[in-house]
C-alpha cells in the first residue's frame, strides 16, 4: 500500500492512498464466497452457485461493500503508520473504483489535532477569592433553610384575606375573550404579596372573603416563555377557596433534627458552614480555571478543528438536558430551540477546547505525570465527597477507559496547580 500525506492546513490533512490490486481481489473473493453460502437460487444446491452468476446478479452490491471495507482498513492502517492524529471522521473525496489488474486508489481529507507549542504561560494574572464563610453569611443561609422548612396552616378566626396570607384559589382567564394555554387551574396556592402574578403573587386578593371572587387584568412580560401570551393583557377571575398562614420553625435542636442533617443546632451550623466553604472553594477553582484559560488563549493563538468544538458542544448540551431531567423537566416537552442552544454554547466550547489543548502541551513540556498513587488518592477523595464506600468508586473506575479519563483529569488539575503557583495574584 502506498500513502502520500499532504498538509492542507495546521488542522487538516489529505491522504492519497493506493491499495494493490491483489488485496482488493482477496476482499472480492472473500465477499463472493460469503455471499455464495447465503444465496439460494433455483437449480443450484446451497453453496454451489457459480461465481459468474453471483457477479451478474450482485456485482454492484458486492463491490460497494468491498470498497467500503477496503477504504476503512486502508485508512486505519495509513493513520497508524504515518502517525496522523484524526479528530473526526475522514471525508473520502474520490475513489478509482474497482478495476481489473489495477490498484485501487482514493483520497481522504480529515481534521487533525493541532500541534500546540505552549509559550508565555507563567505570570498569568488571577484574583484572590475569599473562601471563608462569615457569621452573617451563615445566619442568612440558616434563615433561608428555616423559611424553606416552613409549613402552611389554615387560618383560624377570620375568612377575609390579609397581606402575607397564602390562598388556595381556582382561576380562569381569557385574552380578548378567548382561553389560552394554562388559562384555567384549580387548587392553586398563591401569596398575597407584591410581585408578578406569574410568580404566584396576587396582592389584589387582599380584602376578599373566602367563597368570593376577585377579577383583575394582568399584562404578561414581553419576554414571557409562552409565545401565545407574551406582551398580552389577560383578564383573570380568582375564586378564593381557603386561607393559610406561613408558620416558620424556630432555630433549635428540634429544627436541626427535622432537616435530617444533624442532631443539634450547633452541629447543623457547623455542617452548613463546611458545605458553604466547599461551595466557595469549588466556585473559586472554576473561576481560576476560567481565568487561566482566557490568559493562555490570549498568549497562544492557533486554529481549532471544528469537529472538536462540535463534540464539546454536544457534551455541554447533553449535560444541560440531563440537568433538566434531574429537576423533573422533560426536555422533549419544552419546545427547546436546540440549534440556538448549540450556538449559545459555541464560544464557551471553543474556549474549553483551546484551553485543554494548551494545558496538554504545558503538561508535556513540563513533564507533569500522574502516578497510580495519585489515581488511588483521587478515588478516595471522590468517595468522600459522594459519601460512598471507596470500593464502589473504585469499581466505577475499574475499566481502562474510565481510569484513563480520570488520569487525564488529574493531569489537568496538576497542570492548573503548576500554573497557579506561577500566577500573579491581585
Amino acid at each position: 500500500m502506498k500513502v502520500q500525506v499532504e498538509e492542507l492546513s495546521p488542522i487538516e490533512k489529505k491522504l492519497s492512498i493506493e491499495v494493490e490490486n491483489a488485496r482488493v481481489t482477496e476482499e472480492l473473493n472473500r465477499a463472493y464466497a460469503a455471499l455464495g453460502k447465503q444465496v439460494k437460487l433455483p437449480g443450484f444446491r446451497p453453496g454451489k452457485v457459480p461465481r459468474h452468476i453471483l457477479e451478474k446478479r450482485y456485482r454492484g452490491q458486492v463491490e460497494e461493500e468491498v470498497v467500503q471495507r477496503v477504504v476503512q482498513n486502508a485508512w486505519m492502517e495509513a493513520v497508524r503508520e504515518h502517525k496522523v492524529e484524526p479528530v473526526g471522521q475522514p471525508q473520502v473525496t474520490s475513489t478509482s473504483g474497482i478495476q481489473p489488474e489495477t490498484p485501487f486508489t482514493f483520497e481522504a481529507r480529515v481534521e487533525v489535532k493541532p500541534k500546540v507549542e505552549a509559550k508565555d504561560y507563567a505570570g498569568i494574572e488571577l484574583s484572590k477569592v475569599e473562601t471563608s464563610v462569615s457569621d452573617q453569611e451563615l445566619d442568612e443561609r440558616m434563615e433561608q433553610l428555616r423559611q424553606n422548612l416552613a409549613r402552611l396552616d389554615p387560618v383560624e378566626g377570620r375568612d377575609v384575606a390579609q397581606a402575607g396570607d397564602f390562598a388556595t384559589v381556582d382561576y380562569e382567564a381569557t385574552i380578548d375573550g378567548n382561553p389560552f394555554p394554562g388559562s384555567k387551574a384549580e387548587g392553586v396556592t398563591v401569596e398575597l404579596a407584591p410581585g408578578e402574578l406569574i410568580e404566584s403573587n396576587v396582592a389584589a386578593l387582599e380584602g376578599t372573603k373566602v367563597g368570593e371572587s376577585k377579577e383583575l387584568d394582568y399584562t404578561f412580560p414581553a419576554d414571557y416563555r409562552v409565545e401565545d401570551v407574551k406582551g398580552k393583557t389577560a383578564h383573570f377571575k380568582f375564586d378564593l377557596k381557603e386561607l393559610k398562614k406561613k408558620v416558620v420553625p424556630e432555630l433549635n435542636d428540634e429544627f436541626a433534627k427535622e432537616t435530617n442533617e444533624a442532631q443539634t443546632l450547633e452541629e447543623l451550623r457547623g455542617k452548613i458552614r463546611q458545605d458553604m466553604e466547599q461551595s466557595k472553594r469549588t466556585k473559586a477553582q472554576a473561576d481560576e480555571r476560567d481565568a487561566l484559560f482566557k490568559g493562555l488563549i490570549q498568549r497562544n493563538e492557533f486554529e481549532v478543528p471544528r469537529s472538536m468544538v462540535e463534540r464539546a458542544i454536544d457534551s455541554m448540551l447533553e449535560n444541560r438536558l440531563r440537568a433538566m431531567a434531574r429537576m423533573g423537566m422533560d426536555p422533549r416537552r419544552l419546545n427547546l430551540d436546540i440549534s440556538k442552544m448549540r450556538e449559545d454554547y459555541r464560544e464557551e466550547a471553543l474556549k474549553e477546547v483551546k484551553g485543554a489543548l494548551i494545558l496538554e502541551a504545558i503538561s508535556e513540556k513540563e513533564n507533569i505525570q500522574v502516578s497510580d498513587q495519585d489515581i488511588d488518592k483521587k478515588i478516595e477523595d471522590l468517595a468522600n465527597e459522594a459519601k460512598q464506600p471507596v470500593s464502589v468508586v473504585q469499581n466505577y473506575f475499574k475499566g481502562a477507559e474510565e481510569r484513563q479519563g480520570l488520569s487525564y483529569r488529574l493531569r489537568e488539575e496538576k497542570t492548573i496547580e503548576f500554573l497557579k503557583a506561577q500566577a500573579k495574584y491581585s
